[in-house]
């Protein structure tokens, strides 16, 4: 079996660097038709996605996934309508490579440009969402780039359904199919196989998917990662805060989707406001079906909430429960978000811009919002049509991964004869 996985593992590698080398050349237009005929090729197909997704739900369900898992699993004809519109979005998106970021000259008449270049091939790792299968692959078409992608075993008849639509779409626009490759198998050796033995065709890896998962790639890869191992997203309410819109802002912000990355998982209120609204928050969150775990502050005003452990603080529940704390003020908020968060995206509701800059300023994640619901925490919500994920490092991205994101930069130097003496 090893003998195998490495064979098919190299094929895929060979077969996408060929293409890498190919698609960089491409001009704009062919990669946004190619785009446009993958998202063609999803909806005329949706009956058979749909198909291949109730397969995957199925058999989701015999092994007892949770609902939120299930929920990210699942699949329907407006998410199927979503994935296609998110792909028409990035046709529209400014051409990110080959484009001159920077440009200067030198006293000695050289022009230097700074030019953006595609990654080359990027390895994708990822559980449960079907959809990153096609968003994913968009981006790195727009981006130039070849991609090989690993989906999660409990979504692998939904990732087939949607790669073979990938792969019609790039042959109507004239492409090379195989710049798009999907592991065709669910053996997990196979995700160690990319990750220690393929430094020679992928050029760098994206895990998308729980702390596990992403932990593993990080520890274990010998390719550079852009990832994130999890989303401890806060929403801080100031003294100053509108309370109604507050209590919108948080309620948005846990329940709209649990299961996604940018879902709330604690709340901070100011100690001056904690009476006024924690009473109707509780009811509010307890009413949308949400367990409230408080310190002893919050328990003290409210008799719904339950005693938040340490523990509480560093957690990502993917579910209907949130952490609840009173702080004095902003400083002990931020200091709080400091210790206890993931680098994600964090949030405070106030009406005073200068603690809201103040705020913007030093809490160090890779999204921070003012008067607004973190589920806005999203590549496609942020103009780009998709993302590959969040990434919280500092190297190369950080925040919604999209087309851009996936590029990289040479130097083009322009002279006339000079030579350095």
């Amino acid at each position: 079996m090893t003998n195998d996985i490495s064979k098919l593992m190299i094929e895929l590698g060979e077969s996408a660097r060929l293409s890498a080398e190919y698609l960089a050349r491409t001009p704009n237009q062919q990669r946004n038709e190619a785009i446009s005929c993958i998202a063609q090729s999803i909806q005329k197909n949706t009956n058979k996605i749909l198909r291949a997704n109730a397969i995957d739900i199925e058999a989701a369900k015999e092994k007892g996934l949770p609902e939120s898992m299930i929920d990210r699993l699942m699949l329907d004809k407006g998410r199927i309508d979503l994935m296609a519109s998110s792909m028409n979005i990035i046709t529209k998106i400014e051409d990110p490579i080959n484009k001159i970021t920077e440009e200067w000259s030198r006293p000695n008449g050289m022009i230097i440009q700074r030019v953006s270049v595609p990654l080359g091939v990027i390895g994708i790792i990822y559980e449960s969402r079907p959809n990153v299968t096609a968003d994913a692959a968009a981006l790195c078409i727009k981006s130039g780039n070849s991609v090989i992608l690993r989906g999660g075993s409990e979504s692998f008849e939904s990732n087939k359904a949607i790669y073979l639509c990938l792969r019609e779409g790039l042959a109507d626009a004239g492409l090379d199919p195989s710049s798009i490759q999907l592991v065709p198998i669910k053996d997990r050796s196979a995700v160690g196989y990319m990750l220690s033995s393929m430094s020679n065709w992928i050029d760098v890896i994206v895990p998308r998917g729980g702390k596990s998962l992403v932990r593993r790639v990080q520890d274990e890869a010998r390719i550079p990662v852009i990832g994130h191992l999890e989303g401890i997203c806060h929403v801080y309410v100031h003294q100053s805060a509108n309370l109604k819109m507050a209590r919108e802002i948080i309620l948005n912000a846990k329940m709209r989707r649990t299961g996604i990355c940018g879902a709330a998982e604690t709340v901070l209120i100011d100690k001056n406001i904690a009476k006024e609204i924690v009473p109707d928050l509780v009811d509010d969150l307890s009413s949308a079906g949400c367990e409230i775990r408080g310190d002893r502050e919050i328990k003290d005003i409210s008799s719904q909430a339950f005693e938040a452990s340490e523990e509480d603080w560093s957690t990502e529940y993917l579910d209907a429960v949130i952490s609840m704390k009173i702080v004095k003020d902003h400083d002990e908020a931020i200091s709080h978000i400091s210790e206890y968060g993931s680098g994600h995206t964090d949030s405070i509701v106030t009406e005073d811009d200068e603690i809201a800059d103040k705020f913007i300023k030093e809490v160090d994640s890779a999204i921070v919002m003012h008067n607004t619901s973190t589920q806005f925490a999203d590549g496609g919500e942020f103009g780009m049509g998709a993302e590959i994920g969040i990434a919280t490092g500092r190297i190369h991205a950080r925040g919604p991964v999209g087309a851009m994101q996936l590029t990289s930069y040479k130097y083009a130097v322009r002279g006339n004869g000079q030579v350095r003496s």
